[in-house]
């Protein structure tokens, strides 16, 4: 188990940090704004919340990303989604057994790892596509970093762009976000 609750507090900061300007600011995701992150990163919030719960009604695949949906109160409504994220796994159950996410069935200690890999790289995105830092914990970059290197996906931006070349001996976060199709070195444009 890992207590996600560092991360998504780190998030949750990050995301009520974002001022309504920069919602549409570019952010290192192809086609996707600030605004777009953020609202996955509310979507998935509960979305894995019920992931944790085995809640499978609740699992379905999220709509597309889009600033459009975030409405009125998104800054505390997405903090207390990541909080209630967080909370959800801190029970032992789930990391047991099985689950489904987007209507694909895998194991709880896998769905784990893929919310502390979408905390720690989407938190990612805001900072940098914003001006805001970001360090997430060492253990909780090597937990997403095994999932991703043992995670045989396409690299088709569906789950994980391309990935970026990155040299073997950078930090456990550059190869991080290298392997999830992210440039470590990326900026917004000036």
């Amino acid at each position: 188990m890992i207590d996600l609750g560092p991360a998504a507090d780190r998030t949750a900061a990050l995301v009520t940090s974002v001022t309504d300007a920069q919602l549409a600011l570019p952010t290192p995701c192809p086609d996707m704004c600030v605004g777009d992150v953020i609202d996955h990163i509310g979507a998935f919030a509960l979305g894995f919340t019920a992931v944790a719960e085995k809640d499978l009604p609740r699992t379905k695949p999220p709509a597309p990303a889009d600033a459009a949906h975030l409405g009125d109160g998104w800054r505390e409504r997405i903090a207390g989604d990541l909080s209630a994220l967080a909370q959800a796994w801190r029970d032992p159950q789930a990391w047991e057994g099985m689950t489904a996410a987007g209507g694909i069935e895998l194991p709880g200690e896998v769905a784990g790892l893929v919310a502390v890999d979408e905390l720690v790289v989407h938190g990612w995105d805001v900072a940098v596509a914003t001006g805001q830092s970001h360090s997430p914990s060492p253990a909780d970059v090597e937990a997403a970093l095994g999932f991703v290197e043992s995670f045989d996906a396409p690299r088709d931006g569906e789950l994980f762009g391309p990935v970026v070349p990155v040299a073997d001996d950078a930090p456990a976060f550059e190869r991080l976000l290298g392997l999830t199709g992210r440039d470590p070195a990326w900026q917004p444009p000036t």
